[in-house]
């Protein structure tokens, strides 16, 4: 009687934990960086923008490869310079040309900064890199670009604060007046885009979303301020903010940028950006009365 066979039982595989499949799309092993420096690199980022959400959602929102990459880049890895430089080189001259109007000033304007995101001062001996502060909400694409603007305008009021009273005197100026000519603002195609696409909008478009947005009322607050239901006022927002996205996009290109150069810049966190949203979404009379009303008729039903 021939002997039973022994059956080979296979042990199933340990499923994935979230933050194992983070560290593997990261490519962080790629760059040298650990499972533990990847951990300890997310409760850093966390601990700073997290804002109140757990740490779960806020890693899980992450471009968690740019943000990798860009940490590796700061760290000094070879491997992810290489990477940056096939990625971002070209993107950089192409958006410092566009941000200035000028082939050469664009040149200086990336070389600048690409000293600076490389890291050339140090301090106690660790080299600074401007990367190392890419929090990861945003693309690196779209942060790049609001860097580059960035740093165009610094460049500017440098410039402004270099003409001493001595010069202006030669000149023919006998006293230092404020110059009239405002600075150039970050990123200003986006900024001009995004101003005149919300300014566009009805007063109680604006109404809701600068309600929502910047004044951090909930659905239903601002539905009885209407008088409306909580899901129309849900499905007006989720509306709102695709028609926005498109419209402003559309108005990049007609500005001159190319598809892919206004789909990196609406990349870019708004957190990271100097736009006075408020100031769009409540330009006018119109808005702030409807928004004084609301407020009057919310009382009164209190």
């Amino acid at each position: 009687m021939a002997a039973p066979q022994e059956t080979e039982v296979a042990n199933d595989p340990t499923p994935a934990s979230p933050f194992t499949d983070l560290y593997e799309r990261s490519h962080a092993a790629e760059f040298g960086i650990s499972a533990s420096e990847f951990q300890g690199l997310l409760e850093e980022v966390s601990a700073k923008h997290a804002a109140g959400a757990s740490f779960e959602n806020f890693c899980a929102g992450l471009r968690i490869e740019d943000f990798v990459l860009a940490r590796a880049c700061a760290a000094g890895s070879e491997r992810a310079w290489e990477v940056f430089m096939a990625r971002f080189r070209e993107k950089l001259y192409d958006v410092a040309r566009q941000i200035t109007r000028d082939d050469s000033v664009g040149h200086e304007l990336a070389d600048s900064v690409y000293a600076d995101l490389y890291g050339t001062r140090t301090r106690d001996g660790q080299r600074i890199s401007k990367l190392a502060s890419y929090s990861g909400r945003g693309s690196l694409d779209g942060w790049l670009r609001t860097v580059l603007a960035q740093e165009y305008v610094n460049t500017y009021r440098k410039q402004r604060r270099l003409v001493s009273l001595d010069e202006e005197s030669e000149e023919g100026v006998q006293f230092a007046a404020v110059n009239p000519e405002p600075p150039p603002h970050g990123d200003p195609l986006l900024e001009r885009a995004t101003d005149n696409v919300l300014r566009s909008l009805d007063p109680e478009d604006r109404f809701v979303l600068a309600s929502y947005f910047l004044d951090g009322r909930t659905l239903a607050e601002i539905a009885r301020s209407l008088k409306v239901h909580e899901s129309t006022i849900s499905r007006k927002v989720e509306k709102m903010t695709k028609g926005l996205r498109k419209q402003i996009l559309k108005s990049l290109v007609s500005q001159g940028m190319s598809r892919r150069q206004a789909e990196e810049a609406l990349d870019t966190d708004v957190r990271d950006l100097a736009l006075d949203i408020r100031s769009s979404l409540t330009q006018d009379s119109a808005v702030a009365t409807f928004s004084r009303k609301e407020a009057k008729a919310g009382e009164r039903r209190t």
